[in-house]
């Protein structure tokens, strides 16, 4: 049985995949050119297409204390159906991006992921023979993803099953099978998700199975620090098209940032080049939003990025 700690971490590398910090971005929305999920929110993305999103804002609706209850209650009728157009509703998205600062909305997420997620991929690995963390945060993955039912019973059929070859073969199997079914899918919105299976050969490779910390995923450090809540949330050192920034507590910290203040003076903005997304690089953000006539809300999301030309 995994430690509590072991747990977090686990989650923590699949939070990285998701939405590039180890504590997870509670408001975090996406929307990635082909991806039949559609609209995606949260931690751990969930989506508009699948009905999660709709379980997950009515979970928080119901929940004592939502901040943004009273206005998100009115969308819940087309969440429910889904209605796809709320992709490009920019007030509904304005509203979950808000939301993802409310403490509420980081219970409720917590709760709504190891309940549909979690505590399914615990049992799913355990059925297998799985027992490391490191398994179990692989299991863990494909649930958040997708497809561990297909990519199981692969690897069983192509390398045998977790009692046949043991538990670290079976998972190295699995990892490649995967990434090779992610690169040579036919949902666009798939083979550039390789990533996650690479960060996971690594892991494998350097024989982190039982997830000790302290670990780095993409260049992210996972930290005891860091899933109490002590540490700053460290924005990715990748590309910032890779990820969306934008003010939220503790402050994102990193690269990406300080690529995206140094955009914002060669666009004439002032803003201090300090690699930390605090109250003036939000203001220094809406400003540009402004003058560039998009949507302001001080999110670094594709549209601004673009016109940042990031």
């Amino acid at each position: 049985m995994l430690t509590d700690l072991q747990k977090k971490a686990a989650q923590a590398v699949v939070n990285i995949f998701e939405t590039g910090t180890a504590q997870g971005h509670y408001g975090s929305v996406t929307l990635a050119a082909g991806d039949t999920g559609h609209l995606t929110y949260g931690r751990s993305q969930a989506t508009l297409a699948s009905g999660n999103l709709n379980l997950l804002i009515k979970a928080y609706c119901a929940a004592p204390g939502a901040q943004f209850a009273t206005a998100l209650n009115p969308y819940l009728p087309r969440l429910a159906v889904p209605d796809l157009t709320l992709d490009t509703d920019m007030t509904f998205r304005g509203l979950l991006q808000s939301a993802g600062d409310d403490p509420v909305m980081h219970d409720v997420q917590d709760s709504f992921f190891d309940q549909n997620f979690w505590n399914t991929s615990v049992q799913a690995a355990a059925n297998v023979g799985l027992n490391s963390a490191l398994g179990t945060s692989v299991v863990y993955d494909s649930h958040i993803q997708g497809s561990w039912p297909a990519i199981r019973d692969r690897t069983n059929a192509n390398h045998g099953t977790v009692s046949q070859i043991g538990e670290q073969a079976w998972i190295s199997a699995y990892v490649t099978e995967r990434r090779n079914w992610l690169a040579n899918n036919s949902d666009a919105s798939l083979p550039p998700t390789v990533y996650r299976m690479d960060a996971y050969l690594e892991l494998i490779g350097d024989s982190q199975w039982d997830l000790p910390l302290s670990l780095t995923v993409r260049g992210i450090s996972i930290t005891e620090e860091i899933l109490s809540g002590t540490a700053p949330t460290q924005a990715p050192p990748q590309s910032p098209n890779q990820v969306t920034l934008q003010l939220q507590t503790p402050p994102l910290q990193g690269d990406s940032v300080t690529a995206l203040q140094r955009a914002l003076v060669q666009a004439g903005i002032q803003v201090d080049v300090d690699g930390s997304f605090g109250p003036e690089t939000d203001a220094a953000v809406r400003q540009f939003q402004q003058q560039k006539n998009l949507y302001v809300d001080g999110v670094v999301g594709p549209e601004t990025r673009a016109a940042l030309g990031l």
